[in-house]
Parts: C-alpha cells; structure tokens; sequence
C-alpha cells in the first residue's frame, strides 16, 4: 500500500480525546498533531501528548507534534479577530505556553496574526533563551503579512496558510490566488507550506465531503502544498477518522497526477 508524500496535520480536541481514537489516527495516516492552544485546559493537552508519544513508541513511529499559539486573539460575537491594539504577535499566555511546549519536547510552534518577520524572529528569540529547540511556523492570516510573505517566509522555518482569518483580512475572491502564490513562493525557498482551514468541514457533520471540499484538497496539492490541515473536522466533528482517512485518499490521487513537484515535510 502506498501512502501520501504530503503530510496530514490532524487537530486534536474532544473529538480526539480518546487514546484509542489518537491509536486509529497513527493507522489512518495522520503525520502531524496540532493542538490548538485556544481552546483547551493543561490536562487535556498533556493526556494527548503523552498519547502521541506513547503510541509513536509502540508503533517505532514519531509524530510531529505542533502548538498552535492564540496569539493576540480576541473573541466576539459570532467569531473572532486579533487586538491590533497589542504590538508584536505573541501574548504573554503565548510565552507560558512555549514554555510548557519546551518542557514537554514539541515539536513546532505556529505563531498567529504574524505580521512582519520581526514576529517570527521575536519568537525564535523567546524560544531560545527558554532553552529550547523548536521550529516556528508563520500563520499568514493578516493582509499586512501577505504584503511581507518574501520577508516572513525567508525568517520562518515553515509556512500556514491559515484561510479562515485571512478570508476575513482580504477579499474572499483573492483567497485563492494568495493560496497560490503563496505555495509558489515556498516552493522556490525550499520552506514546507501547510494549506490550513475548512479543507473538509462540512465533515463534522457528514461522513462524506462536498465535491468541492474534495477539490479544493485535490488543488492545495497539485499546486505544491507539503501538508494540508484538519481542524474542526478531527478536533471536534462527528467523523473524526473517516476525516483523516479521505483526506489521505484524496492526498494521494492528487499526487498522482502533480508530476515531479517536490514535498518539503516538516
């Protein structure tokens, strides 16, 4: 059986909790495990840690794991936005949590609402004088970063094109072209790039994606994306596995057919 060159970054959360649902994720071909720190308390993450680390083990295979930091967000009604008041990308919560996240040997952090590359160089400084090792990703969420993506990417070790909150900064229609050439510009830097948000939402719901959604994952990777993300559809949707599993078959009809373009994994 072959399995996808591009990688699969699988949200956890109460979906996902069970330490038998994260074993059936290893088997459905889940590469990457995000935990998104918005939501969430300390014991819920450190059970799914020590699960992913636990199973890695037993099965002699190691899983990335990836926090994905709030970073200047703020809640309202019917959603979210980000404090423009607030300068730089990370919060004080944020630098508790990359301590916890060294101390618990992670893997990367994604920094949100980055705006320059003084953001993304501001958290690698954070994370060394913690000690610690770890990779950061740049979430392109904000318009003000998709006008500095040569210099964000050039400082990052690793790109997300976060659609959701990027859709709210930009016209919807431009979306997928900034998608486009966002993965274009990756690919010449040799930087992995992840295609994040609503790839198989309505998956939370339904245990088979829309054609579109279908597509859309189809796209992220003939275009040259290294990973693509689940997020609600594994943190908190009904079929959490079934998620995992089309993607992966999505994945890999689409690379059938993408040529000779090269993955970057994480």
């Amino acid at each position: 059986m072959s399995y996808s060159r591009a990688q699969i970054v699988v949200t956890l959360g109460p979906a996902s909790v069970d330490r038998d649902m994260v074993r059936a994720m290893f088997d459905y071909q889940m590469d990457i495990v995000r935990l998104n720190f918005s939501w969430g308390e300390e014991a819920t993450r450190i059970d799914h840690i020590r699960h992913v680390r636990e199973i890695g083990s037993e099965l002699n295979r190691r899983i990335p794991i990836l926090i994905d930091l709030p970073g200047r967000r703020i809640q309202k009604v019917g959603g979210h936005s980000y404090n423009s008041d607030v300068k730089g990308a990370l919060s004080l919560e944020d630098v508790e949590s990359i301590r916890f996240g060294i101390a618990q040997e992670v893997d990367y952090f994604a920094i949100s609402f980055v705006g320059s590359a003084d953001d993304v160089i501001f958290a690698k400084n954070i994370i060394k004088e913690n000690l610690g090792k770890q990779r950061v990703v740049a979430k392109i969420e904000r318009s003000q970063a998709v006008g500095a993506i040569d210099e964000i990417i050039k400082a990052a070790d690793a790109i997300m094109i976060a659609r959701g909150d990027l859709g709210s900064e930009v016209p919807l229609e431009q979306v997928p072209f900034i998608q486009h050439s966002i993965i274009k510009k990756c690919k010449a830097a040799g930087k992995p790039v992840i295609t994040a948000t609503q790839m198989l939402f309505s998956m939370t719901a339904s245990s088979v994606p829309t054609r579109a959604e279908v597509t859309d994952v189809a796209n992220a990777i003939l275009q040259g994306s290294d990973a693509v993300m689940l997020s609600d559809e594994t943190a908190s949707g009904k079929y959490p596995l079934e998620a995992v599993a089309m993607m992966e078959r999505i994945v890999c009809e689409a690379e059938k057919h993408m040529g000779d373009i090269k993955i970057n994994p994480l």
